[in-house]
């Protein structure tokens, strides 16, 4: 029962990870897209339609080959067309319409891993991407996608210097959709791959987890009396009791250090009503008996006499 759940735990795992990594990719795979696409679109410096130009990355993504190619919707529509290593058939059409679209070829060589992260899997072939944009404006930055997608016969995607693979191994297609899912299809002859809709596309290989070895159930010899299995108690007594007396002694710190911030408050608290009690007027201090006592030096008002009339 152990063996079982523990796989399935670790296949929710995979899965997890999977969905978290290709999310994460794709914060980053966005704004390589549209540096691509600007870089791709410095190409056409005397565009022709349907002549494809490879284009220049810039140094700090060497390794990365891209292309671009400018067609009329009507012939992608009615005659298809053979684009690297995609083959489009007839029947492709893309939403909204363009008079003329720009096919963005990718191919993301060593950095496929990095921008496309597929855990439990390895890559056998590099990530290829294929992406369409309107052509009406070819210095315009940070276009929108347009949608294409195939009629009844699918895109073709034929893989060159696919790696080779362990016998027994799972060899699958893997798409990565605009909309953040993943696909995975059999790979066809030739290592072909199969898309209606463009993407990023691969060929991967998935680990194999080797099987485990069996458990055998042994049963410890029980320790002797007073030997290592005493020692072992009397440890775990002492690391419980250590444990406890340490919680006591961070609580009795903690007490201290609020009774000593609450002193402070009412040290400082006293020391300003001293100070506001020495800002106001002194009185003079006299002796009556055995006691000293305030009295005012001079009278505040005078008196005067309400009219010359003496009696």
């Amino acid at each position: 029962m152990g063996l079982p759940f523990r796989s399935l735990a670790m296949l929710v795992v995979l899965i997890w990870l999977s969905r978290l990594a290709y999310i994460s990719a794709q914060l980053a795979s966005g704004p390589l897209d549209v540096l691509l696409q600007d870089y791709a679109f410095r190409a056409f410096v005397h565009p022709k339609t349907g002549v494809p130009y490879d284009a220049q990355v810039p140094s700090n993504l060497t390794g990365i080959q891209i292309a671009a190619l400018r067609l009329r919707s009507g012939s992608l529509y009615r005659r298809g067309v053979v684009y690297k290593e995609f083959e489009f058939p007839k029947g492709v059409d893309e939403t909204p319409y363009a008079e003329r679209l720009v096919l963005v070829y990718q191919n993301l060589g060593n950095w496929s891993m990095a921008y496309y992260p597929l855990p439990g899997h390895s890559y056998l072939a590099p990530v290829l991407g294929l992406l369409a944009y309107d052509a009406i404006d070819l210095s315009a930055k940070n276009l929108p996608y347009l949608d294409i997608k195939a009629g009844d016969n699918p895109i073709k995607i034929k893989f060159q210097d696919v790696k080779p693979h362990p016998d027994g191994s799972v060899v699958k297609c893997v798409t990565f959709n605009l909309d953040g899912t993943i696909d995975f299809s059999d790979v066809g002859s030739g290592n072909t791959c199969s898309a209606v809709q463009q993407g990023h596309f691969s060929i991967v290989v998935e680990f194999v987890a080797p099987a485990p070895s069996p458990v055998t159930s042994i049963t410890p010899p029980s320790p002797a009396p007073g030997g290592r299995g005493k020692k072992k108690s009397n440890s775990k007594t002492w690391i419980i009791v250590g444990s406890v007396l340490g919680g006591l002694a961070l609580l009795a710190l903690l007490a201290f250090l609020v009774l000593w911030v609450r002193k402070c408050r009412e040290r400082k608290h006293l020391e300003e009503m001293e100070k506001a009690a020495d800002l106001g007027e002194a009185l003079h201090m006299t002796t009556v008996g055995d006691t000293k006592a305030p009295s005012a030096t001079v009278t505040r008002t005078q008196p005067t006499i309400e009219h010359d009339y003496v009696p």
